[in-house]
């Protein structure tokens, strides 16, 4: 489908959120405070090709609500101008996000497999270890 085309038919998915990028978190203290983001509403943190984001869904003031036009198109910001059709969130379908959290619920649950699993597990072996040099 040509650019001008999709453009005639867009609207604005682009406009209606942003992601930015946020340190990968490496302990149990990390991961909460990516739970903390979580309680709040309109958000979601996900992982493509390794990176975290912090996904924040919020529509543009300057994307009209009928038409889907930008009220600043002339001024608008340079992220805008570098956004290219061949990364238009109407052409490519589904994500394939390594992971994505869309509540604290669901981190809450990550964390306790992540962490509380690996205490499970070392605790029994440091039982069967003790065991073994009784």
């Amino acid at each position: 489908m040509a650019a001008k085309g999709r453009c005639q038919r867009c609207t604005g998915l682009c406009c209606r959120y942003f992601a930015l990028p946020i340190e990968t978190p490496a302990t149990r203290e990390d991961y909460d405070d990516i739970r903390w983001y979580l309680c709040h509403k309109n958000i979601s943190v996900f992982v493509e090709k390794g990176d975290w984001y912090l996904s924040v869904k919020s529509k543009c003031r300057h994307l009209s609500g009928k038409e889907y036009h930008c009220g600043i198109y002339d001024r608008r910001p340079r992220i805008c101008r570098k956004y290219r059709h061949g990364s238009c969130d109407a052409v490519q379908g589904e994500y394939d996000y390594k992971l994505h959290f869309t509540s604290d619920r669901q981190m809450d649950e990550y964390i306790r497999i992540k962490f509380d699993n690996n205490v499970t597990e070392k605790r029994k072996m440091m039982n069967s270890v003790r065991k073994s040099k009784a």
